[in-house]
């Protein structure tokens, strides 16, 4: 990696992820500023010595203080005033509650904004320490009230989420599996591009917010896999199974295991597998004595999913329903545990008037279980049936779509006056801004 166009960059913090990044922007030619409130920070820093341990980052350090590409200082004037982007990579602890301390960010964008004062060229801001959503409008805030300046015209803030793992930091700052700058400012996204001239590697320019939320959706999935890894190794010992072989293969469907399927949010899931085969699981866990408290928990937050639907009908204040969508999922007729059939059971309970259209679902033509079990659910699902999309619209004051359906797509656009959608399956491209239209996860 090397820099088509040097710059001249500061790094508030010198842990883990400022360390690594000022001696990754060093080696690639820029010239970087390091700056932290520990003296023995800087002192090891300025004497070619790394104040983290991590593989490659001491010769880095070395080479880039010795070729004068890197220094550090107590001066925050001297940062600011002598670069022309900042990163922020300030500690985020955990507070008594376990939500996070942004106290320390907040005070080096007040620190920084002073500092600007003085300064009449243009100045980026980038977070790299992990925050909630909001946090890069605290430190706009900060930096304007602190420094009288504009923002987007004086200075700019993004954020620039690391992807850093300790052990392999330079190897995931030099091949990162993607690149992500959040922020609305123009100038200041391009100076945060301009980073990683040189690295082969996708680069997606988002909304701030969703930038902020991802770095906690990451990790939060990296935790889930590792737990859910060792619940099914802990059942597979007890079993006297490989786990490792078993996880192999599970790897190894990179079509549906290791794969954007089933990772985008909507509705709960049914059918006549996941249901049956967690409760399964769960059953053999308990007889053998296996705690699996990751496993044991998915059929709840799939219980709580299928409730905050109801919570969504019922707070529109409609009697009469239209359901568009009854198998649970698209393309199939399978009625077996499907969530809509509960959450329309349940408002039938309540005295709703509902309609049901699925262009695969015929009473006519269930047979076995998902007949069995259809009618011991809906057992006069015939009167509710009807037969085109048209019947639906008609009647239904709201319209809960529950499938991805092509056809569904049309509801957004026939809608009557007054009429509301309630969205389980992100039939449209993107939200809209609308108080008639709502979906369940957006």
């Amino acid at each position: 990696m090397t820099a088509n166009k040097p710059m001249r960059i500061s790094i508030f913090g010198l842990g883990y992820v400022g360390s690594v990044t000022a001696a990754c922007l060093a080696d690639a030619g820029h010239t970087v500023i390091g700056v932290d409130l520990n003296q023995l920070k800087v002192d090891a820093i300025n004497a070619g010595e790394t104040p983290v341990l991590e593989t490659h980052v001491p010769e880095m350090v070395a080479a880039g203080v010795a070729d004068g590409r890197l220094r550090a200082t107590l001066d925050l004037a001297d940062a600011v005033l002598n670069t022309d982007i900042s990163l922020l990579c300030v500690g985020t602890p955990s507070a008594a509650n376990g939500d996070i301390d942004v106290s320390h960010i907040l005070k080096v964008a007040s620190d920084i904004g002073r500092m600007l004062k003085d300064k009449s060229t243009f100045h980026t801001i980038t977070v790299r320490s992990t925050v909630f959503p909001g946090t890069a409008e605290l430190v706009t805030q900060a930096i304007t009230e602190s420094s009288g300046k504009v923002a987007d015209v004086d200075f700019g803030v993004t954020v620039n989420p690391e992807f850093l793992r300790e052990g392999q930091g330079v190897e995931d700052f030099r091949n990162p599996p993607l690149i992500l700058i959040g922020g609305s400012c123009e100038p200041a996204i391009d100076a945060v591009a301009r980073l990683y001239d040189g690295i082969d590697a996708p680069m997606f320019k988002e909304d701030t917010r969703v930038a902020e939320l991802t770095k906690y959706a990451n990790n939060s999935f990296h935790a889930t896999k590792i737990t859910f890894a060792n619940e099914i190794g802990n059942l597979a010992k007890a079993m006297g199974i490989d786990s490792h072989r078993v996880m192999a293969l599970l790897c190894a469907d990179t079509k549906l295991n290791i794969s954007p399927t089933y990772l985008k949010p909507g509705f709960a899931f049914g059918g006549s597998c996941l249901p049956k085969d967690v409760r399964a699981l769960n059953f053999r866990a308990k007889s053998l004595d296996v705690s699996v408290p990751l496993l044991e928990s998915l059929l709840e937050s799939n219980r709580l999913q299928i409730t905050r639907v109801i919570d969504l009908v019922v707070a529109s204040d409609h009697r009469k329903l239209g359901f568009c969508g009854l198998a649970f999922k698209s393309g199939t007729d399978d009625l077996r545990e499907s969530p809509i059939v509960e959450v329309i059971e349940r408002m039938l309970g309540k005295g709703y008037e509902c309609r049901i259209y699925d262009p695969e679902v015929s009473t006519g033509k269930l047979i076995g279980a998902n007949r069995e079990y259809i009618q011991a659910e809906i057992p006069h699902l015939d009167d509710l049936l009807v037969t085109s999309l048209d019947a639906v619209i008609e009647h239904a004051e709201t319209i809960v779509v529950s499938s991805a359906t092509p056809e569904f797509r049309d509801v957004v656009k026939r809608r009557r006056p007054n009429q509301r959608i309630i969205d389980l399956a992100r039939i449209v491209d993107a939200p809209l801004d609308d108080e008639w239209y709502e979906g369940i996860c957006w």
